[in-house]
């Protein structure tokens, strides 16, 4: 996406108080992409900052200050918002996206040990990741504390999401014998006992240290909701239909 994006932008809303993890993002993002152009908003006038390490800050919300990224990463914004306003803030969001853009939109821990996002697009939410790091957890359900707001109070019996992990948990313990080898194999064997049992669990592009679980959104979307994702497919379905008809 962003190598082939002629003037890619990526935006980091609600920074918090310091803007070191957007440095820290910019940093990482530039060895894709030298010429990114990253941007920071924060709601607060008082924790705009000056520009700094080829990074620019503003302010903005929602609405994203008029800018039109390629990439928005919004962390720990909504988990203080209500759930109910995670749909209208999700909307808006894709609104301001450029063409082909991404949304990340998660929550993770203050040391960044324990993490979860939603990946959206313009049509809706796509997947969900679930990252940790393997010596700081006892099971896979210790991120529950940190689901996105989408997700964080349908952790209970019945709904999707705490299948999933009930499932990571049971396939966890099962794993144990190759704890002699060490966490990330134990990981690997936990992954391919999810896939056995029918999770549509994700392959990484690439080996990672922490544990990663990434799975697409209909697979933990809470019950008796229709996502914007579904829609998406469901509208997209109707005019392949549609199309084949004619």
């Amino acid at each position: 996406m962003l190598t082939q994006t002629p003037h890619p932008l990526a935006v980091d809303l609600g920074y918090g108080a310091m803007p070191v993890t957007t440095l820290e993002w910019a940093a990482r993002l530039r060895t894709i992409r030298p010429d990114l152009r990253v941007v920071g908003l924060e709601i607060d006038p008082d924790r705009v900052v000056p520009g700094r390490g080829g990074v620019e800050f503003a302010r903005g919300g929602f609405e994203l200050a008029g800018l039109r990224p390629t990439l928005i990463r919004a962390f720990n914004v909504l988990r203080q918002y209500p759930e109910e306003a995670v749909a209208p803030a999700w909307e808006r969001l894709r609104s301001g996206l450029a063409p082909g853009g991404l949304i990340i939109d998660g929550t993770c821990d203050e040391l960044g040990r324990r993490c979860a996002w939603v990946l959206l697009d313009e049509h809706g939410p796509r997947t969900l990741t679930l990252a940790f790091s393997p010596f700081h957890v006892d099971c896979p359900s210790d991120i529950a504390e940190r689901l996105p707001k989408a997700l964080i109070h349908h952790n209970v019996p019945g709904e999707p999401i705490h299948e999933l992990l009930t499932a990571a948990d049971r396939a966890w313990a099962i794993s144990a014998p190759h704890s002699v080898f060490g966490p990330r194999l134990r990981w690997r064997a936990t992954l391919d006992l999810l896939r056995g049992q029918g999770f549509e669990v994700q392959e990484q592009r690439r080996r990672m240290r922490d544990c990663i679980l990434t799975v697409p959104w209909t697979t933990v979307a809470p019950r008796g909701t229709e996502t914007a994702c579904q829609l998406a497919e469901s509208n997209a379905s109707s005019m392949r239909s549609a199309t084949a008809v004619g």
